[in-house]
């Protein structure tokens, strides 16, 4: 077989494991799916193709993460780029806020339906072994940080107890309110925004309220 289309060959492979992955994982949880089913699912008679390919599952999983936060990173520096333009660094919580938040809104909305990246990234968030792949590669980017500093600047002074609790709660929605979005629009369900942007601005307006709530003394 020539180079060029064994190299083709291998990229399909990859491609349709990671497809079978990601649905596999969303759907069921990491531990839960075996080489074998996601080989099968990709339509690979040869069951170690996927440790071929990747190495350990944690690797496949450090791949899933990566082709979706490469789209997502392009949007959020260019995000970036015009609130920190014109006039200097914008000092609007919701600004960064919303660069936060629209780039995987409009990722998914862009994937079309169903998607299962954001069920996914509930599912590796939620295991202590492997959530280090989705902060170390997605949220210690950084572009993020970037985001997170000028986030940071516009926040009223608040003890350090009630920034790590904020931050906490903030991440929680940054996880949970996509995937239930992402499983009833797979399920046919009825959701409470009509488009992926359209919650993406209520998620905004949720996190300006959770970052500039009240201190209770």
């Amino acid at each position: 077989m020539p180079a060029r289309a064994r190299t083709d060959r291998n990229a399909a492979t990859r491609a349709s494991i990671l497809d079978a992955a990601e649905r596999l994982f969303a759907e069921h949880g990491v531990h839960e799916v075996s080489n074998r089913q996601v080989a099968e699912a990709a339509g690979q008679g040869n069951t170690a193709v996927v440790g071929y390919h990747f190495g350990s599952k944690t690797e496949l999983v450090r791949a899933i993460v990566r082709r979706h936060t490469e789209p997502i990173e392009r949007a959020r520096v260019e995000m970036i780029a015009r609130i920190e333009g014109g006039a200097g660094r914008s000092d609007d919580l919701r600004d960064w806020l919303a660069c936060l938040v629209r780039p995987t809104f409009d990722h998914l909305e862009a994937l079309g339906t169903p998607t299962w990246y954001a069920r996914f990234g509930a599912q590796v968030m939620a295991d202590p072994a492997l959530r280090e792949v989705l902060t170390d590669d997605h949220l210690g980017s950084p572009v993020l940080q970037r985001v997170l500093d000028g986030l940071r600047a516009c926040l009223p002074a608040l003890p350090p107890e009630t920034l790590r609790e904020r931050g906490d709660v903030a991440r929680h929605l940054l996880v949970a309110v996509p995937a239930e979005r992402e499983r009833a629009l797979a399920e046919g369900a009825p959701t409470v925004r009509a488009t992926w942007a359209d919650a993406a601005t209520g998620l905004v307006d949720v996190l300006v309220g959770v970052w500039l709530a009240p201190v209770s003394r």
